[in-house]
C-alpha cells in the first residue's frame, strides 16, 4: 500500500507541472499573437494608424487652411481684425479662394537702385499664404535673408517694370519667387502665394 502511494504522488506532481507549463505556453502564444496582430493592423491602417503615420511624417510641413477654419485675423495684427469679426457670420458667395489667406506686412520698406537707370524704387511689401502660421514664422525667422533676396530682385528690375501695371505684376511674381527660394533653402518649404505692394515710390 505504501509503495503504490509513493509512486502515485510523483506522477500527480508531474501531471500538475505539465498542466501549468501548457497554460504558460498558451498565454505566451496568445499575447504574442495579439501584439503581432495589433502591429499589423496599425501598419495597414485598420486602426487609423496609417493616416496618423502619414500625418506625423509631414508634421513639420505647413498645412493648407480651409476657409472654414480661418481665424480672420492677419498674423501681423492679431486681435484687431479678429475682435471686429468675432461673432459675425462669414459671408458666403460664389467663387473666391478655397483656402484662407494669412497676411503679413514686412516692417521696413525696401529701397533699391533700378538696373541701368538713374532712378531708384522704394516699396513696402506684404505677403499672403494659404498655409498655417508656420510659413509666417519661417519668414520672421529668416527675415534678414529674405530682405537680402528682395533687394537683389529689386536691383535687377528695369524701369519698364516700375512704370507699368504689367511690369509691377511681373515684379510681384519675381519677389514671391525670391522669398520662396529663401524659405525653401532654409526650411525646405516656401508657401508664399502672393506679394503685395503697400507703398510704391519711384524717384
Amino acid at each position: 500500500m505504501s509503495d503504490t502511494q509513493a509512486t502515485a504522488a510523483p506522477a500527480k506532481k508531474k501531471g500538475g507541472m505539465m498542466k501549468w507549463l501548457m497554460i504558460g505556453t498558451g498565454l505566451v502564444v496568445l499575447i504574442g499573437g495579439g501584439v503581432g496582430g495589433g502591429l499589423y493592423a496599425a501598419n495597414s491602417g485598420l486602426l487609423g494608424g496609417g493616416g496618423a503615420q502619414g500625418e506625423s511624417a509631414d508634421a513639420d510641413t505647413p498645412r493648407l487652411v480651409p476657409k472654414s477654419e480661418e481665424a480672420r485675423a492677419s498674423a501681423g495684427k492679431e486681435g484687431e481684425a479678429g475682435s471686429e469679426n468675432k461673432g459675425k457670420p462669414t459671408p458666403k458667395g460664389e467663387g473666391g479662394d478655397k483656402y484662407a489667406s494669412t497676411y503679413y506686412q514686412m516692417e521696413k520698406e525696401f529701397t533699391s537702385n533700378l538696373r541701368e537707370s538713374v532712378h531708384f524704387v522704394q516699396v513696402g511689401i506684404a505677403v499672403s499664404t494659404p498655409y498655417d502660421n508656420r510659413v509666417v514664422e519661417n519668414l520672421k525667422t529668416h527675415e534678414l535673408a529674405v530682405r537680402s533676396a528682395i533687394l537683389l530682385a529689386l536691383g535687377e528690375t528695369n524701369e519698364d517694370d516700375v512704370f507699368t501695371a504689367d511690369g509691377k505684376t511681373r515684379l510681384q511674381k519675381r519677389l514671391a519667387a525670391a522669398i520662396n527660394g529663401v524659405l525653401k533653402e532654409k526650411e525646405g518649404f516656401g508657401g508664399i502665394a502672393n506679394v503685395y505692394f503697400t507703398n510704391f515710390i519711384v524717384q
